[in-house]
């Protein structure tokens, strides 16, 4: 897991923490690997890549991880499944994030803020429902 980032490790170790019972809900399962794995405060309260990561249990995509309501963040889960769609049919963009971030923009200039981090440690790890995945929705507004 060297070559992992952070939020990934973060939530890799979120995503264990529940399949393994030892966590309460995926935000307790967050909020506890942060706590271990995130250096700083201010890390550990990066609103985006722990939405990206709640918005995929949202949905019941994380295995081990009831769907359920978990998050607010509309745009940041929309980004999740995007990226998790983009890389179910071309897999190979889990080599490149910053590739990965540009197709899910689909044009639109936004920098990234580690929400593919998680997707592609979840995917590399393989703790997602691909068989889940909802279908394309409307951008959220």
């Amino acid at each position: 897991m060297s070559l992992m980032s952070a939020y990934g490790e973060t939530a890799v170790a979120a995503a264990r923490a529940c399949q393994q019972g030892r966590a309460g809900n995926p935000c307790a399962a967050w909020e506890d690997a942060a706590e271990r794995l995130l250096a700083t405060p201010t890390l550990r309260a990066k609103n985006c890549p722990r939405s990206a990561f709640l918005g995929l249990c949202e949905e019941g995509l994380v295995q081990g991880v009831p769907a359920g309501s978990y998050t607010r963040s509309k745009k940041n889960k929309a980004y999740a499944l995007q990226a998790l769609r983009l890389l179910k049919k071309t897999p190979a963009l889990a080599s490149d994030r910053q590739q990965l971030w540009t197709a899910v923009m689909d044009g639109v200039q936004k920098q990234p803020n580690s929400q593919m981090e998680v997707v592609i440690a979840l995917w590399r790890e393989q703790l997602l429902h691909l068989n889940r995945l909802p279908d394309i929705r409307q951008d959220p507004a």
